[in-house]
This record gives C-alpha cells, structure tokens and sequence, in this order.
C-alpha cells in the first residue's frame, strides 16, 4: 500500500509534497487573508468609491476594538453551474460571529458586497442561520449589517429557502433578544422582509435602499417613473412609510448611535437594561418647566424640552424621529435607570393621535415592555383627529393597537397629564383606568370628556340658542362647565390621578416612582398569545 506523501489541502485538490506545520500555518494566514480581502482587488476600491466601507471597516466602527470574533470564515458554497464552480470564495459572501460593544456582548452578521454582490445563497444562508441560532441561544442582541444583492440566481430555490430559515429564526427570537437591522447598501424582494421583522431599523443617505418590487418593475407595470431612493431611500422610509426608525447621512454616524441605543437595551427579555453611574441629581428641580409649558391649551410647545429637563443630562434617543412626529418616543435614562417616554407632540398636529401616530406608540411599548424597559407616558392630548380618510382606513383599529399595548405592558407605568387630556385620547394614553402603576398631573390639567367649547355646545345647545345673548351665555356655559368637571382636581378627587404635583418636582417624582415600582411583578394570563387588532 503506498501512503501519498501529503494529503490535499483547502486550497488545492491535487495531492503535495510532504509539509511542515509551519507551512501549515502560513497557508493558513494566507486563507484568511483572503477570506478578509475578497477575491478582486479592485473590489474594494468599488465600494469605497461609492461612498462605503468595507465589511471589516464597518465591523471595526461597531465592536469595541480587538473583541470580534469571527466563525466560519472559510466556508464555501457547493453550487455547480452557472460558472458558481470556478468562484469559490472564502466566507461567500457574508462575515458572522460576534464582540463587545461598551463591553456587552452582541451577536453580528454583515454581508460583504465585495463577493457575490453580498447575494444570499445556501452556504450564506446557513452562516446567518447558525449565528443568530447561537445569538438566541447566549440571549444577547443581534445586529445585521445589510449591503447585498437579494437572493443569488444561480442558486435557485435553495437560496430563497435559506431567506426563509432567516425570517423563521426572526420571528423565533422577537421579544426574546433585541434585534437591530442595519441598512448599508441595497435591499429588495423578499431580503426587505427580514428588517421589518426586527426592531430597529437604520439607513443611510444615498448609499442603502429598501423595496419589495425596483423602480424598473414600478415603471413597467404602473407607468410611473422614480429613482431607487425616491422609491425606497432613507428619507422615505423614515418619514413616509415608517419602515426605517433611523436615517443618517454617512455610516459612521450610524454605526456610533446603533452603539447608543445597545447601551440602553437590556441583552434579553430576562434581564434588565444596564445601570451607569449618575452624576446628575435625582432630586434636581425643574424650574424651567413652569414657564415651558404654555398654560392656553391652543398654544404648541415642543415636549421634547420638557423630556430633556427631566432626563439624566438631558440626553435622550429618540426612535422614528422623522415619522408621526405628533407622539415622540425616546430612550433616556432617569438616576442612571433607563426608561422609555411616550409623549404627544403639541408641536405637531396639535399632538393629536392618528393612525401612523398610534402605530408608532403601540409598537414602541410593545418592545419596551418586552425587554423590561419601564414606561413614562407624558399627556397633552386633544384626542383622536378627525376625518374620513382616517375613519375609512380604520383609526378605530389602529387606535387599539396602542390600547391593546399598553393593557397588555407589565412594565413599571407612569403617567403624567401635562396639561389637556380630552375623551379617548386620554384613556389611550396609559390612564389609570387601564393600568397605569401611578398616575400624576400637573396643577394646569384638564382632564375631561371633551373640551369645555365642545362640551358646552353639546350640553346647552337649546339654551345658548334661545337666549337672548347667545354669545354670552355660552361662555358663561363654558365657564359653569370648566368650573364644575375640568378643574384641577376633579380628577384626583375620584381617585384617577394620584397626585397633583409641582411642575418642578417632576424628576424627583419620576425617579422616585419608578425606583419603588423596579421589583414589580405582574403576571399575565396563562395563554398561547393574545390576538392583538391589526
């Protein structure tokens, strides 16, 4: 029998001379070398001309120096055909594993659009596969990096299986880890559907598109004529669809705040979100919210001025900035606690509540609520807004998403009325009768039914009418019904609101609520899962 002196390497399929471990190893280094480079020289170039980073670029911006590791780096596709059997390259086009990012541990896959066009195929797939398998499995956040061509071709149905194994794991580990889709390239068919299925998503200016059908498909079908990003850009889906929550003009800045906002989650639904130091009092007074807050109920106001006074330094990250900006939803932190705030924007549309407004809110409580984030709701709410187009797209469903949320959140809750709080609206926005842990108000609230205006027309409609002064005697009405059930204290008094407080205390309150409320336990009903109006 004769034994070959060497036996085939990953590199060649012929059979060598004998060989040495120190040659092994240069091999080795050589291998990955080239798994890190891609296989074209001038691939890199490419992508830096459009604007891009590379893979790796990216990785090093988002992990803390020198903590990724990666698996699999030298896997490679099976294919046959279509010219797949002479371009085998290491890692196929996809760099999994996992690093610290402010020295937590986060699970990461990143297409590499310098092999294949970052394109999905079956060994790419199965990479993707087996990390957020082992993400779900370490309960710890999962970022994607996405920069790829959709699925590849010359692969068939296997690679749109390989999607379908991402959107099954998607759906595994919704409200179990924290699941953060970062879009920097192109994304269309059905790739698009696996950053809609995750928590978060971001984009970039110029460089990262999302859509089902491409602007040629649009044309040849509808006549219309539009570019990628008129058709799917950033600023579209962060101000007209709400698909994305971020846009940013260059990938480093995004990257920096996908850092931020993992400081600020908790790395699974069993835990909660990390504690830091604070060096800004938890007692600190407000006093410039008297005079933030005008006291006519006509007049806006920014109520992001009024998160920033009572949030640690007054830093806070806002999620869909760009998108149904009448209700604002922010992560911040109180004494060195994260906790969520959701508020009416009286600077937009009066901060009413419409569809896209109420989708926005339910959502945002529904993940806070998953991942043990306590909830601060802030009210200056005129109610829902009127119309046909809103009542024939359905405001009546989309309204008790945001209801269902906040009656299924076991989180610590507090609310606070600002200042108007009228009809449903108010009952929506986490009121004590659906189960707000504390309730609290500000001494210029009107919580009621309606305006006093409306209210007093609909009241004493015939009386106004057959009165000699009919001006007169609706603003005597008027008065007579603010009088008696919009005051102050109406609603303190029937034990809807705990507390009528000072404007300035309300850090203090705050913070002291949510501290006494952090060992809540509240149970749910023993059920497969609720069936939530969509």
């Amino acid at each position: 029998m004769t034994i070959p002196e060497k036996p085939p390497t990953a590199r060649d399929d012929g059979q060598r001379t004998a060989w040495t471990s120190r040659e092994r190893l240069t091999e080795l280094n050589e291998i990955q070398q080239e798994a890190r480079a891609g296989t074209d020289p001038d691939a890199t170039e490419r992508q830096h001309s459009k604007g891009k980073l590379t893979v790796h670029e990216r990785i090093d911006l988002l992990m803390d120096e020198g903590s990724f590791t990666e698996i699999e780096r030298l896997r490679r596709h099976r294919a046959t055909g279509f010219g797949l059997e002479n371009r085998r390259p290491y890692n196929d086009g996809v760099v999994t594993g996992w690093g610290k990012v402010h020295g937590r541990t986060v699970f990461l896959y990143a297409h590499d659009f310098r092999v294949f066009g970052g394109a999905l195929g079956e060994a790419h797939a199965q990479k993707i596969h087996k990390i957020m398998d082992l993400a779900l499995a370490a309960g710890a956040p999962l970022v994607s990096l996405n920069d790829g061509a959709g699925a590849r071709i010359q692969e068939g149905v296997s690679a749109l299986a390989g999607y379908g194994g991402i959107f099954q794991r998607n759906t595994r580990a919704s409200g179990i880890i924290p699941q953060i889709s970062v879009m920097l390239g192109p994304c269309a068919g059905g790739a698009a559907y696996s950053p809609a299925l995750t928590d978060f998503v971001f984009m970039v200016r110029e460089t990262s598109q999302m859509f089902i059908t491409g602007p040629d498909v649009v044309k040849a079908v509808t006549g219309e004529d539009i570019s990628q990003n008129g058709l799917g850009g950033a600023d579209v889906h962060a101000e007209v669809s709400g698909v994305s929550h971020f846009a940013y003009d260059d990938e480093e800045t995004c990257l920096e705040e996908v850092r931020f906002l993992l400081s600020l989650l908790s790395p699974n639904n069993r835990e909660l979100p990390p504690s830091v130091v604070n060096d800004d009092p938890g007692d600190r007074r407000n006093d410039t919210l008297l005079d933030l807050v005008p006291d006519d109920p006509n007049r806006s106001y920014d109520i992001r001025g009024v998160i920033e006074e009572v949030v640690d330094r007054g830093e806070y990250f806002e999620i869909h900035p760009g998108w149904a900006t009448n209700v604002v939803c922010a992560l911040a932190r109180l004494d060195g606690e994260v906790a969520a705030f959701v508020a009416n924007q009286p600077a937009s549309y009066a901060g009413v509540l419409d569809i896209h407004a109420s989708q926005k809110a339910a959502r945002f409580v529904q993940f806070c609520d998953a991942f043990n984030i306590p909830l601060v709701t802030l009210v200056d709410v005129p109610g829902f807004l009127p119309g046909v187009d809103q009542e024939h797209d359905g405001i009546i469903r989309h309204g008790a998403k945001l209801l269902y949320a906040y009656c299924n959140a076991t989180v610590p809750r507090v609310s606070l009325v600002l200042r108007k709080a009228y009809g449903g609206a108010y009952i929506v926005m986490d009121s004590r009768s659906i189960g707000a842990d504390l309730a609290f108000a500000w001494p210029g609230n009107e919580i009621a039914v309606m305006g006093a205006e409306g209210a007093a027309n609909v009241i004493f409609r015939k009386q106004i009418a057959a009165a000699d002064d009919p001006e007169a005697t609706r603003r005597q009405r008027v008065k007579e019904y603010q009088a008696e059930l919009m005051h102050p204290y109406y609603a303190a008094e029937r034990g809807l609101v705990d507390d009528v407080i000072d404007p300035r205390d309300t850090r203090r309150i705050l913070v002291e609520s949510l501290a006494v409320l952090r060992s809540k336990h509240s149970g749910q009903p023993s059920r497969k899962h609720g069936n939530p109006p969509q």
